[in-house]
């Protein structure tokens, strides 16, 4: 629903007619007076009299009624907001212009602008746009065959014409950290309250990266709340020009390398009301990453694609669970730059194939940043920069997870456990889903059915093992006064979301009607904080599993709806799951402390996370948190997992470019359910997926209760030795994965990353999503299809050797090509590059039992006889042990001799040497030894 009545096509003739129809024609009437002899020539005088007098007022008076009521009726049938479709004032040889038969002429300059360069100016959803309807919006109308269809992508047939009225630059002066502006808007826009007059900065915040901010300075406007870098100094040797263009208002930003285009906002008009801001900008390539969270390839569609950002709970459709307005582009050169909008609010990221991209959102700011790279990693890096570089997790994150939902009982998912020991199949994880709670309810856990739950927890202790439980926001309301200190507290210290009105606002989740906490309100994260002591002295949980978190609802809105205002329902409503901004979640116009729900929904999961991670690292570890819902800076605090997905062979492969994309948004600690959440797995695909699975940073197998039980233990001999062996290949290669995590957090760098990344120059790699990279060296090429033992893979120039005879030196030279490579079912198939050197350990059950066992260097010379790897190392869980010193990082380069580097303070380790044995290069175990530090 909407605040406004949309017009249909026949409304709009009915309504148009009157002004259509020409004046009465007096030549017309003289002649037929002419051709009546009976008619006088002179017309007569009407007699005066008072009874004609008063017939005349009271005929008068009538007419005056009859307008009255008919003007109420056409009033009625109208838009309340008639500011939302109140047409331009005509400027400008663009302008719609009526001939004199009454028709409409077109502009010249509308047929000369090309279908890809076509920019929306009637995106509202739902609306069949006529061509008075599109011309009320002064903008062109053109109506072909290949333009697109109601309510589906395609060439726009109502777009702006190159005149239409946008802002002026009238004022712009130099200051310390770049330039700042007036903006002035004289002609009012069809969407209301247009700011007329707006402030513009530009900062040169460092050599890489360029600020645009365009604000209201009379008023005060939502900002999204996250630390970013306050810089002072102007940026003394920038990589970039700055260009600005005064009318129509826009601005040119060019790479000084090679004059590439990054920005370039002139391509269409600007727009800045209350709740409708859109900007736009050329593309200098179709290479557009990033924009999360959809389910989508890696690569983005630009052919009319519009990415909608609000928050939901949905199944992989179309607005996920996490809102990130950040895109990576790849130039054409190998080049590459980032654009990143710091914006909260709904949101559409519309691509054309122009190429161009348009943001429209619905409040806040235009906050943009631009990171000139230039290459695909220093952009992630600059990225992160400005949002935060994820933590270093706790080893045992990097282990195996197991979860279900409907275990239902601890005793069960205890067996499990022990299952998993018996076949000395890896894990370091347990989860439990909502089932282990008592009636739904947070911070409880079912006394009967979970009765030994602490007890299962401390078994897992003892084995060097972890517990992880879930953790929904939604607080149930209705349990008697007294009974539940977690909603009668929440009550004493008003820490919940209230609505309009400000009473409390009543949702449904699992427990039934709930309460939703404020994670914006400081008091919540204490009263946070208090739930899970009273949870953890009861069950000593390791980590949180924090879901549902969008916030998700079973009503929208709340038990009594939402008003209707301007919020709920405002003038462009982005292309969110359910139409409205409240589709399963809290009313948009619920309050919270800070502000409106409307401004910070996308928000809610980073706040909780933010909030559960405060809590674990108060017990003096790492906190180990996944979250759902995620928004820009998540990685400091969490995690993520994809979602509900299917056991289903698609969903295997669409796992890949989510992993990665989430990689670019600086969450490397991601993955999806192993072997799908519903419908049930065959052992096939759950073999496949648990070799992929083995290579998701974050590894965990998990369904749902309706469908049958799918961890290891549950297949054939056959299907668990494979599922076995691929995750003792993970635990092999935990000292690799954990150094990748630390240059994540120290750099800013991918864990998994797609190709393109190390082959920037090749652009066969720029589409590739089913193929992936651990770090600059592991080539991952997993089996994505069914009842194959074979699979093509894409090897990019270079020698690489075959991960599992790399001892016995066997390689392949490759010219960029694919290649046929032999998968049986218990293989994945794994390559590393030439001139690494790759860390590994003795695999066993258990992280922490593993990391105890001999190093293992796996060296791989290139075509000169060079290799080079490194490694970090400290006690895997303590905080911030790279900023306190407390490790050991050791660099390894093999220049005919191994040599060996090292910093921090670390603990001694043994280790030893492998490298290809045809290549006869001498290596000592000893020199290793004596040049790693000892410090304990």
């Amino acid at each position: 629903m909407v605040s406004y009545k949309r017009l249909s096509p026949e409304e709009v003739h009915f309504s148009g007619a009157p002004l259509l129809e020409p004046p009465p024609d007096d030549s017309g009437n003289s002649a037929v007076r002419a051709e009546d002899p009976e008619l006088p020539l002179l017309a007569r005088r009407p007699q005066c009299s008072s009874t004609t007098a008063l017939l005349t007022l009271g005929g008068l008076i009538l007419v005056v009624l009859a307008i009255w009521l008919l003007g109420t009726v056409l009033w009625l049938r109208s838009p309340p907001s008639s500011e939302v479709h109140k047409p331009l004032t005509p400027v400008g040889p663009s302008s719609q212009t009526r001939g004199q038969g009454g028709g409409t002429q077109q502009p010249e300059a509308c047929s000369l602008i090309a279908e890809a360069w076509r920019f929306d100016c009637y995106p509202e959803r739902g609306v069949v746009v006529t061509e008075e309807m599109c011309h009320a919006r002064n903008c062109c109308f053109v109506h072909d065959s290949k333009a697109r269809p109601p309510g589906q992508n395609g060439v726009p047939y109502c777009f702006y014409p190159p005149d239409f009225p946008s802002y002026e630059l009238v004022a712009i002066n130099d200051v310390e950290m770049g330039y700042t502006g007036k903006l002035i808007r004289t002609q009012k826009t069809y969407y209301p309250k247009d700011i007329e007059t707006l402030q513009f900065d530009v900062l040169y915040e460092s050599n890489n990266r360029l600020r645009m901010k365009i604000t209201d300075p009379a008023n005060e406007r939502y900002e999204v709340p996250i630390d970013v870098p306050v810089v002072k100094t102007r940026a003394p040797n920038p990589m970039y020009t700055v260009e600005f263009i005064k009318k129509p208002f826009g601005l040119i930003v060019k790479r000084k390398q090679n004059g590439a285009v990054l920005l370039n906002t002139t391509v269409a008009p600007l727009f800045y009301a209350d709740q409708f801001l859109q900007m736009s900008t050329s593309l200098p390539s179709t290479f557009v990453y990033g924009l999360g969270e959809h389910r989508s390839n890696l690569l983005h569609d630009v052919q009319w694609n519009t990415l909608t950002m609000w928050a939901r709970d949905a199944a992989p459709l179309t607005n996920l669970y996490g809102a990130h307005p950040f895109s990576l582009l790849m130039e054409s050169d190998g080049l590459a730059h980032g654009l990143f909008l710091l914006n909260s609010n709904a949101m559409d990221v519309v691509l054309q194939p122009a190429p161009a991209l348009t943001w429209r959102t619905v409040g806040g700011i235009l906050d943009l940043y631009v990171f000139l790279g230039p290459d695909p990693a220093s952009v992630i890096g600059e990225y992160l920069e400005v949002i935060g570089k994820p933590a270093m997790p706790v080893y045992w994150a990097l282990g195996y997870h197991l979860c279900r939902w409907g275990y239902d009982s601890s005793n069960k998912t205890w067996e499990v456990v022990k299952e998993m020991r018996n076949y000395g199949i890896p894990q370091d994880v347990q989860w439990n889903d909502i089932d282990y709670m008592d009636n739904a309810l947070d911070f409880t856990y079912n006394p009967v059915n979970f009765s030994t739950l602490p007890n299962l927890v401390n078994d897992l202790h003892i084995n060097n093992q972890h517990y992880v439980m879930i953790l929904d926001p939604g607080i149930s309301s209705t349990q008697p006064a007294g009974s539940y200190w977690p909603f009668d507290e929440g009550i004493r210290k008003d820490i919940f979301i209230n609505n309009s009105s400000g009473d409390l606002l009543i949702g449904k989740v699992w427990p039934g009607l709930t309460a939703f906490p404020d994670f914006s309100n400081p008091d919540t994260h204490e009263w946070w904080y208090q739930n899970l002591q009273k949870f953890h002295s009861k069950v000593p949980f390791d980590g949180l599993w924090i879901d549902m978190n969008e916030p998700s609802n079973f009503f929208d809105g709340s038990v009594n709806g939402c008003p209707e205002n301007e919020l709920e329902t405002p003038p462009y409503t982005p292309g969110v799951l359910g139409g409205t901004l409240r589709a399963k979640t809290v009313c948009a116009s619920a309050q919270h402390k800070t502000t409106s729900h409307y401004n910070v929904h996308s928000l809610y999961g980073l706040m909780e996370a933010k909030a559960s991670a405060r809590y674990l690292r108060i017990l003096g570890k790492r906190p180990f948190v996944i979250s759902r819902s995620t928004f820009p800076s998540q990685g400091l605090y969490s995690g993520h997992w994809l979602g509900d997905n299917r056991s289903r062979w698609k969903d295997l492969y669409m796992s890949i470019p989510g992993m990665l994309t989430f990689n670019l948004l600086g969450i490397p600690l991601v993955g999806a359910d192993i072997c799908g959440f519903s419908d049930n797995s065959t052992e096939e695909l759950c073999v496949r997926w648990t070799q992929l699975g083995t290579f998701y940073p974050l590894s965990r197998n998990h369904n749902t209760k309706e469908s049958q039980a799918q961890d290891p233990t549950m297949f054939s001999p056959a299907a668990r030795a494979a599922m076995k062996e691929a995750l003792l290949l993970r635990y092999s290669l935990f000292p690799f994965l954990y150094t990748l995590f630390h240059h994540a957090h120290l750099n800013g760098h991918t864990v998994a990353r797609p190709l393109f990344f190390e082959f920037p120059l090749d652009n066969k790699t720029y589409s590739i999503d089913k193929q992936f990279l651990w770090g600059k060296s592991l080539l991952v090429t997993p089996v994505l299809e069914p009842g194959v033992d074979y699979v093509v893979g894409y090897l990019p120039k270079g020698v690489w050797y075959d991960f599992y005879t790399v001892s016995c030196g066997e390689s392949l030279v490759s010219k960029g090509e694919e290649v046929k490579l032999h998968a049986p079912l218990d293989k994945i198939i794994l390559h590393l590059r030439e001139g690494t050197i790759t860390p590994t350990q003795r695999p066993n059950t258990t992280l922490w039992v593993s990391s105890g066992q001999p190093l293992h260097l796996i060296t791989c010379l290139s075509e000169e006889g060079l290799a080079e790897g490194d490694l970090f190392w400290d006690d895997r869980d303590s905080l911030d042990t790279y900023e306190t010193g407390h490790y050991a990082y050791i660099t390894f380069k093999l220049r005919k001799v191994l040599k060996l580097k090292s910093s921090g303070k670390g603990k001694l380790f043994k280790a030893k040497t492998t490298v290809c044995k045809c290549l006869d290069v001498p290596l000592s175990i000893g020199s290793i030894i004596r040049e790693l530090k000892q410090n304990h």
